[in-house]
């Protein structure tokens, strides 16, 4: 039962900021579904690639993720942005995140439909 309640006190900080802001979830579901295939998959690409494969894999997943959140298709977004990306700078990287991606798509769907 001290264990238990050491363990409580010591997460205190992080409840706090939980119950203080209602978007912050109290689970994180929503991550542990997002990389279930990369969890049953992880045997078998165990040898696959050298030492830094894993972290590569990881942001990959991640922008793959991203892009499905905000209703982008990944393929899609990745081609566009793998091609413009040579060509800018670091200050314009958050122009081509996939929420900004999407935002600004949507936006010249518009002004071409208009």
């Amino acid at each position: 039962m001290g264990k238990a309640i050491h363990y409580a006190l010591a997460q205190w900080e992080s409840l706090e900021v939980y119950l203080q802001d209602p978007l912050i979830e109290i689970d994180n579901n929503l991550v542990e579904n997002a990389i279930r295939p990369t969890a049953l998959g992880k045997k078998n690409w165990l040898f696959f690639g050298d030492a830094n494969a894993g972290e590569r894999s990881a942001v990959i997943y991640s922008i793959i993720e991203s892009c499905r959140r905000h209703g982008v298709e990944p393929y899609s977004y990745l081609r566009d942005v793998l091609t413009r990306l040579p060509s800018m700078t670091n200050r314009q990287i958050k122009d081509i995140t996939p929420k900004a991606w999407a935002a600004a798509n949507k936006a010249t769907v518009a002004r071409n439909a208009a």
